[in-house]
């Protein structure tokens, strides 16, 4: 199976570290944009709600991630590899307080990868 999205152990650390802070119970939204920007978005499981317009992209640290429905389709055909940068992310994300932020890169899948993930989506029906 392809990983969807991944984390860098600097992005480990960090969820590491917001896990000792607010509990074990996390979740990852990628924003698709707006007021809360493109980033992934660390959130207590009662900050946002997770429906049907959203798709479970894996875990990165123990912490489920999620993207759009909408947002996916612009993405499917990429690995995210989550990140940290020093700085105020300038976003809801838990994250906000630590002088770091949480940044998504990306790359493209090969031929093969791309197969199994669109198998997988039809497979899902997305």
């Amino acid at each position: 199976m392809v990983d969807r999205v991944l984390a860098t152990p600097a992005a480990l650390e960090l969820i590491a570290e917001l896990k000792a802070e607010y509990g074990p119970e996390l979740m990852f939204h990628q924003s698709g944009g707006c007021c809360d920007n493109s980033a992934a978005n660390c959130y207590l499981p009662t900050d946002l709600t997770i429906g049907a317009g959203d798709v479970h992209l894996g875990e990165i640290g123990g912490v489920p991630f999620y993207i759009g429905k909408a947002q996916y389709q612009y993405w499917k055909h990429t690995q995210l590899i989550i990140d940290v940068i020093e700085g105020q992310g300038g976003t809801f994300s838990l994250e906000g307080s630590t002088g770091k932020a949480f940044h998504t890169r990306s790359r493209l899948f090969d031929a093969a990868e791309l197969a199994e993930v669109e198998a997988e989506d039809l497979a899902q029906g997305r």
